[in-house]
């Protein structure tokens, strides 16, 4: 595995908040996935609540991924961008986390935005991996 997760001792624990404070990568093959929102295949975008849209948007996320090659065991760092962003729409989209990275999440950035490309979007979800 090229990819190894470290939560040293000397920082807070990350994993229990559901990221990893560092990632490194041995040489592999980059993918870079655009930021996937609460949509489906057709572009429509899901009306739900923000822990809905945030599932949405991480299985849109996977399936970025497995075009490339890839899975979520690979990325080494997830962005999230959450509309006017506070610690209970945070708790609401990181309970969509657990499920699209099992075992050790990646490095994460949460950033509270003022809106996305269109109004009906709550959160945003970007990833970047590095595959063997």
């Amino acid at each position: 595995m090229p990819i190894t997760k470290i939560n040293p001792d000397t920082l807070p624990d990350a994993g229990a908040l559901g990221y990893t404070q560092t990632v490194t990568a041995k040489p592999g093959e980059l993918v870079f996935c655009s930021g996937q929102v609460a949509i489906d295949r057709d572009g429509t975008p899901v009306p739900s609540d923000l822990a809905e849209q945030a599932k949405v948007a991480a299985n849109n996320v996977k399936l970025a991924l497995a075009a490339a090659g890839a899975t979520p065991e690979d990325v080494t760092i997830v962005r999230l961008y959450i509309v006017d962003m506070t610690p209970e729409k945070m708790e609401a989209v990181g309970s969509a986390l657990p499920a699209l990275f099992k075992g050790t999440a990646p490095c994460a950035t949460a950033i509270g935005v003022q809106s996305l490309a269109d109004p009906e979007y709550l959160v945003e979800i970007e990833v970047m991996a590095v595959k063997a």
